[in-house]
């Protein structure tokens, strides 16, 4: 399938969407603690979702991961496992911070970090820059940091006015230091899944050698990084049930810390907005897979489009649950710049890839590169039989 990089900004934007939104479930949840609804919606988000749509989605799951690499599974569950800690992270500052600010400030260096740190790491960064195409993409990311320090900016003037006694109604726990120092530690962690996906690459071409589709073949990757963001997430929620006591409230016998006032906990409406904030997070990687299997040899560009999209919509849903109500005309005024600098970015980006996938269209640009590819499907190919034909039971 030829790569088309500007349904891959669609593909971001419809994960970016499901991203902003997961969030708004939890805030009618109600008499449960943090790490109950955390918890809850986590095991839909990390561990039952990502293996039912890998399962529906690709071809033999379990033997394009028994035929990985030890290696690679390490590598992958390891980043997920740090990318839990900043999820850890990340759920307290939408609590401190709200949506808008919180993932301003949390996504902004979730998103240097996550786009730059692989091709750093590659050592492709100055390769890439040299092409006309790499300089737009790059321009692009440029572009997309500029909106989200706007976005935050308007946040910081949102806070001032706001002042320091005076809380919104949608959010009553508005704390701007404690919510800063945890989106910080968010920011740096979070980017750890860029790391995840890119160490995946060689599950997606055994995925592709098993008869998977393009748009499918990261849905594999997310089972193994998913399933290391679970752990971290699981033992703090855990050890937080431990020390607040409040293992009884998943059945209903007691009352959230929390919780200001008696009265009887709406179980199934809980479960149920937990298990649709999970769908929705996971949806946001699901798109995230299609739309970077259109992005070309500027994939790592796909987390950038991913932030921008998150933050765009998450500002949005900000002023639908009233988070900018108390804000001057100026402050809003600064937010919408600062959306439509992020939609700007998304715009520079695809028309960066587009160039990068006009210029492999010449023989001179592919030649080495598609023979580098032929190679590693091949290798994958050989990788992937050899695993079905000694996948067999043995006697104990």
């Amino acid at each position: 399938m030829v790569a088309n990089p500007f349904v891959g900004v669609l593909f971001h934007w419809l994960g970016g969407a499901s991203a902003g939104s997961f969030y708004v479930p939890y805030k009618r949840v109600q008499r449960w603690s943090w790490e109950v609804y955390w918890l809850t919606g986590g095991a839909v988000a990390w561990l039952v979702t990502p293996w039912v749509f890998a399962a529906l989605r690709t071809h033999d799951l379990l033997g394009v991961l028994h035929a990985t690499p030890s290696g690679t599974m390490f590598w992958c569950y390891f980043w997920g496992a740090m990318w839990g800690l900043g999820s850890i992270a990340f759920g307290l500052t939408m609590r401190y911070l709200g949506l808008s600010l919180g993932m301003a400030v949390a996504l902004g260096l979730t998103t240097v970090i996550g786009t730059l740190g692989p091709p750093l790491f590659r050592g492709k960064v100055g390769e890439l820059a040299l092409t006309s195409s790499g300089q737009a993409t790059f321009a692009g990311i440029a572009l997309a940091v500029a909106g989200m320090l706007i976005v935050a900016r308007a946040g910081q003037a949102k806070e001032r006015e706001l002042g320091a006694s005076v809380a919104t109604p949608s959010l009553a726990e508005f704390d701007l230091r404690k919510g800063l120092l945890l989106a910080v530690f968010s920011g740096v962690f979070s980017s750890c899944f860029a790391f995840g996906l890119d160490a995946g690459q060689p599950i997606r071409e055994l995925a592709v050698a098993a008869g998977t589709g393009q748009l499918s073949r990261g849905l594999p990757v997310l089972c193994v990084v998913l399933a290391g963001g679970f752990t971290t997430n699981c033992l703090w929620c855990l050890g937080m049930i431990v020390r607040n006591h409040s293992a009884g409230e998943f059945t209903g016998r007691a009352r959230a810390v929390s919780a200001g006032h008696e009265g009887s906990t709406p179980l199934l409406r809980n479960y149920a907005l937990c298990a649709l904030a999970g769908i929705l997070w996971y949806l946001q990687f699901f798109f995230y897979t299609m739309g970077e299997s259109q992005m070309g040899r500027f994939g790592f560009s796909s987390w950038t489009l991913h932030m921008a999209s998150i933050i765009l919509f998450s500002t949005l849903w900000g002023f639908a649950l009233g988070e900018w109500i108390t804000s001057s005309r100026r402050t809003r005024a600064m937010v919408w710049i600062g959306i439509t600098t992020l939609v700007s970015a998304t715009i520079v980006i695809g028309g960066g890839n587009y160039l990068a996938s006009r210029q492999r269209s010449g023989t001179a640009v592919i030649t080495v590169p598609a023979g580098r590819a032929h190679l590693r499907k091949g290798l994958a190919e050989r990788r992937y039989n050899s695993a079905i034909n000694t996948r067999v039971p043995t006697a104990s």
